[in-house]
């Protein structure tokens, strides 16, 4: 079946779970607000970003944004988030796009699939560019955007803003 995006499900099962406990509670201004909940917990997180999905709900200063998982035959390798739009705090810090890998999946192309899959995507929901943001210091982070030809705008406090024109994906 090969590598895939797949739109978060409320009814995604433990293995997603499994993922999310196994990658901690962020890293390089990753933040995973599923991580130290229980199962049930879990559930409700996954109901909550399937509303977000759908801009439903939506806590102030927050956008709608659609979480995916990055699969390889069934097995979850990582998760994505699309945001729909920009809001002021995004556009210094966290972009139209987060994405992370579990750490036992890392060094093996994983990001740089995720992010070109997250990009193509964007462009099918009619976005011409996309933001993303990383710390100045996270080399492999600037290796993946600078790979799927992330163009640095500036660094400012510390933080990298790169914008990927989305018809450019193809060329990666």
């Amino acid at each position: 079946m090969g590598l895939e995006l797949r739109q978060l499900s409320k009814m995604d099962d433990m293995r997603f779970y499994h993922m999310m406990q196994e990658m901690g509670p962020g890293e390089n201004g990753f933040h995973n607000s599923m991580y130290g909940l229980t199962p049930q917990q879990f559930r409700h997180a996954l109901s909550g970003a399937d509303k977000m999905s759908r801009g439903l709900f939506l806590q102030p200063r927050f956008v709608a944004q659609t979480t995916y998982w990055l699969m390889l035959d069934e097995k979850p390798l990582g998760l994505g988030k699309l945001r729909h739009a920009l809001n002021a705090s995004l556009r210094e810090r966290g972009g139209h796009i987060g994405y992370a890998i579990r750490p036992s999946e890392r060094g093996r192309g994983y990001g740089r699939a995720i992010l070109r899959l997250l990009v193509e995507e964007a462009r099918y929901r009619g976005m011409e560019a996309v933001l993303l943001t990383c710390w100045e210091e996270n080399e492999p982070s600037r290796r993946v955007i600078e790979s799927n030809l992330g163009m640095l705008h500036e660094i400012k406090d510390g933080i990298c803003k790169y914008w990927i024109q989305t018809n450019d994906i193809g060329q990666v």
